[in-house]
């Protein structure tokens, strides 16, 4: 039990809402950067301090500020002062839960979310939790790794005269949250080819490491379905109750990436159904091969019974046997021996018993 909790417990003798700290320090040094963009204009640069950004808090322009490391908890209060983050949104910052999450406030929106990657060495997916606050003019993005899904964004913002510079706030959130779900369908696509290399493995000729690889192969199944399904109740939310953030025209990018979203959990299903077919054919071949095997042993013990019985009854030593003082009847027993087996195994034959 003790797994499933380990990450959502704060600090002994905090109230609620008080900032966590997280134990591992990633980052030496949290970075914080700050686009801020229009139609027509586009800044970006790299800052020291949240403050810096408060001129940016109140401008019609877009403002994106990234902040890398969030080991430092005073970076996060700082944000949550400047830009009244609730004191709850700022622990789970800090001290995010397992499960992806949205919480709706008057002034903003929060969402806490997963970023993947497939780990080909050790075949393991990585989780690298971030949080976005979505503002009215604004968007605030706090992971602890920088993330390289994010550079396409971040190109498409400088670059002058893109479809994004036209947008506002929200449809800068449906953004990342679209970068995020395209690194859902990158793992999903190395658990897909993961899943084909198994089935041809598990049809030419399955090792004793099939079951193993069969079990990891469902618990990354299971892994993709526990962070996949919220996402959808994510993108319901921000559909029906974040009117003041979206456009009415942006919300057609969030249904889009709601569509995407019940993909991945319609390919996650079929590929549970394949897995838990998997384990019932691969409990069927070792089935298969056991009774082949003791079949084998049966047809070997039926051709030897006959040829123990005539060596167990000329074998007895008798004075009185008429055979033991015949000329030819050592190669007359041998000759019947070969002629019982040799009868038996055309019996079995005709049986298809082997």
């Amino acid at each position: 039990m003790a797994k499933f909790t380990k990450n959502d417990k704060k600090k002994n003798g905090l109230p609620d809402g008080s900032p966590v700290q997280p134990r591992e320090k990633k980052a030496e040094r949290p970075r914080i950067k700050i686009i801020d963009f229009s139609e027509d204009y586009c800044m970006h640069k790299p800052v020291q301090h949240i403050e810096a950004c408060r001129p940016y808090k109140e401008t019609e322009a877009t403002t994106w500020i990234t902040v890398d490391g969030l080991h430092d908890a005073s970076v996060v209060e700082a944000a949550g002062k400047l830009f009244d983050i609730h004191a709850l949104v700022q622990r789970d910052i800090l001290h995010p839960g397992r499960r992806p999450k949205i919480e709706v406030f008057d002034d903003s929106i929060y969402l806490s979310l997963r970023m993947l990657d497939y780990d080909e060495v050790k075949e393991r997916i990585r989780e690298e939790p971030l949080s976005i606050v979505l503002g009215k003019n604004y968007v605030i993005f706090c992971h602890e790794q920088p993330a390289d899904a994010l550079h396409e964004v971040r190109e498409r913002i400088i670059k002058d005269k893109t479809d994004i510079r036209k947008q506002k706030a929200g449809y800068l959130a449906y953004a990342l949250l679209d970068a995020v779900v395209d690194s859902y369908f990158g793992v999903l696509g190395q658990v897909e080819q993961k899943q084909d290399r198994l089935e041809k493995e598990l049809f030419s000729g399955p090792s004793t490491a099939t079951p193993g690889k069969i079990d990891l192969l469902k618990k990354q199944i299971v892994q993709l379905r526990r962070l996949t399904w919220p996402l959808g109740e994510i993108v319901n939310v921000m559909l029906n109750e974040g009117d003041a953030f979206l456009e009415e025209a942006g919300k057609v990018y969030y249904r889009d990436v709601y569509n995407r979203i019940i993909h991945i959990i319609d390919v996650l299903e079929t590929m549970r159904e394949t897995v838990a077919d998997m384990q019932i054919t691969y409990q069927a071949l070792l089935n298969q091969r056991m009774a082949e095997g003791i079949r084998f042993i049966a047809v070997i013990a039926a051709v030897f019974l006959p040829l123990t019985f005539i060596a167990g009854v000329y074998g007895m030593n008798f004075r009185f046997m008429p055979e033991l003082e015949w000329q030819w009847g050592y190669f007359g027993v041998l000759g019947g021996m070969v002629m019982v087996v040799v009868g038996m195994i055309f019996y079995f034959r005709r049986k298809n018993w082997f």
